[in-house]
């Protein structure tokens, strides 16, 4: 098969590429890896600021374009676009070892923020620096990856740090508010739906006339719980995503 693109004549700067393998064939697309990052989180939607060019490849260092008969086999169209998104969703990004250690300190750094917001000493009631969390994380050899969200990988170094509790350590209190529609309300069953909801509730401050709220913290694990219980039933109202509690 004849390539459509030769290597040779190919301009690219700065590339990084996004592999995925289908049907025991690999196809990758040449990317601006920033840009690949903007696009996974939905920053970015313009394929074109995306893509150094706007081709699907067999082999982009050699400039092996994938054959109509190719993408029709894996895929099942021939639809480029379609077929790049996919690649670009699902794909593994193939980073140079410079590159790759720039991403590894960015979500490093991302990680070790989101970890001393959401979480503090429960002796002291502060949190802890990014540098000692860093520190208690590389004893429990725990070391972020390129290809997980910052967020998803806190909060997993989050649990490994409370249940192995190598430094004193708990997550934050969250602040919600809670307001019962007139439906539930009124209904017969409205007394057991409040023991429910105030069960989850660190000294509730509640009101019930003329609607019936409740305000006050809550151990984060506990948020889905209220969530699927106010459903249809009222609205839940996020205050503060992490305080400390100086009540005790």
């Amino acid at each position: 098969m004849p390539i459509n693109q030769p290597s040779g004549q190919i301009k690219l700067t700065n590339v990084s590429m996004v592999r995925l393998k289908k049907n025991k064939k690999r196809f990758e697309v040449a990317c601006y890896q920033n840009k690949v990052q903007d696009y996974r989180k939905g920053i970015e939607k313009d394929l074109d600021e995306v893509l150094q060019i706007h081709q699907i490849f067999m082999n982009v260092s050699k400039g092996l374009v994938a054959s109509k008969e190719d993408l029709q086999t894996c895929f099942g169209t021939n639809d480029v676009d379609l077929i790049i998104k996919e690649i670009l969703n699902k794909g593994e990004i193939q980073l140079s070892e410079k590159e790759r250690q720039l991403m590894l300190n960015k979500i490093n750094n991302e990680m070790l923020t989101i970890i001393s917001t959401k979480c503090i000493n429960p002796k002291s009631k502060k949190r802890y620096p990014p540098t000692m969390i860093h520190k208690a994380l590389n004893e429990l050899k725990f070391s972020p990856v390129v290809n997980k969200p910052a967020k998803l990988q806190a909060l997993e170094a989050i649990k490994l740090l409370i249940s192995s509790q190598i430094i004193p350590i708990v997550r934050a209190k969250m602040k919600i508010k809670i307001v019962l529609n007139q439906e539930a309300q009124g209904s017969g069953d409205s007394t057991e739906l409040v023991e429910k909801i105030t069960k989850f509730f660190i000294k509730p401050v509640i009101v019930e006339e003329p609607i019936w709220t409740c305000t006050g913290l809550i151990d984060p694990v506990s948020y889905r719980d209220l969530v699927s219980i106010c459903n249809g039933n009222g609205t839940i109202q996020v205050l503060d995503m992490a305080v400390i509690d100086d009540s005790n």
